[in-house]
């Protein structure tokens, strides 16, 4: 139950429950401090997540595995405190499994800290040189940075090594289907009535004052392309479906394989104000549940 508060955004529930625990004198174990961790983590709670370990270690007699370590890392990573996620990475026992290298080189892409990302990917491909990850958040790190020639290096690298990208995939359930959209899809059958939608939806958003912010895309590419670009981002393109398949009012669940952009994070809080819909999205990082206006994660993803 505590993990299913901390996934879903509820962090005070979590914490609620936890201390609830403790002061009955319920024996703990170390999944229950990871529920907890996590849940300080999505709620941007460095320092009682950081106290909570502490007193696991301390306290409870627990010995820290690589899971707690790598929680840890995350906690500090999505704070933008990533020299102290380094030193805690330093002070481990064993050595940092891929989990938190890859861990601290997303964390390195969405803060700009490409120095520490070169490292982190060096670690992260020397452990897994045929897995995507390193290679897809090095490139995009670069885009960010606005440093092609490095990131076209990379790309080069993966074609050399047969590494392939794992494509951005959404899924929406209506009726007992299951329904899947890549970017940019246009397969589905309804994809006329989707693509209009879709532009009826952006239409909307900027007259609320939505802002495409362009540098999700991570295509050396015009202004106006990169917009049309994230518009038709795969978890979007399942919403507008969505919003044709099902009557007025009913909330949508949709699964991307996939972390959700910045910007479709944004958009979407609109979308659930134009509509009047709840959307809940599970995405790689956590679930999401976007209704008037904001997301249970408080936009600390």
């Amino acid at each position: 139950m505590l993990m299913g508060y901390a996934q879903h955004g509820y962090a005070k529930k979590a914490l609620e429950l936890f201390t609830d625990v403790e002061s009955r004198g319920i024996e703990m174990d170390g999944i229950t401090f990871i529920g907890v961790i996590i849940a300080c983590t999505h709620a941007g709670l460095v320092e009682e997540g950081k106290k909570h370990f502490e007193s696991m270690v301390h306290n409870h007699r627990i010995g820290p595995t690589v899971e707690h370590y790598a929680c840890m890392v995350d906690l500090y990573s999505r704070a933008g405190k990533l020299e102290e996620a380094m030193s805690l990475i330093k002070e481990m026992p064993f050595p940092a499994s891929a989990t938190v290298w890859r861990t601290l080189l997303g964390a390195c892409r969405l803060h700009r800290n490409v120095e520490l990302g070169e490292l982190a990917a060096e670690k992260l491909m020397s452990l897994e040189p045929s897995h995507s990850a390193a290679y897809v958040l090095l490139s995009n790190m670069y885009a960010a940075a606005g440093r092609w020639a490095e990131r076209a290096k990379i790309r080069k690298l993966m074609d050399a090594r047969k590494v392939k990208k794992e494509a951005g995939c959404s899924w929406i359930q209506i009726k007992n289907k299951v329904h899947s959209f890549l970017a940019s899809d246009r397969s589905h059958p309804m994809s006329d009535k989707i693509y209009s939608k879709l532009e009826d939806i952006t239409i909307r958003l900027k007259e609320k004052g939505y802002q495409p912010n362009t540098d999700y895309v991570l295509h050396h590419t015009e202004e106006e392309h990169k917009e049309v670009m994230l518009a038709q981002h795969s978890e979007r393109l399942a919403i507008a479906f969505g919003l044709i398949a099902t009557p007025h009012g009913t909330p949508l669940q949709i699964a991307k394989n996939l972390r959700v952009c910045g910007d479709c994070h944004t958009a979407i809080k609109l979308i659930t104000e134009i509509e009047q819909r709840e959307i809940v999205i599970r995405d790689s990082s956590r679930f999401h549940h976007f209704n008037r206006g904001s997301c249970s994660c408080g936009d600390y993803w």
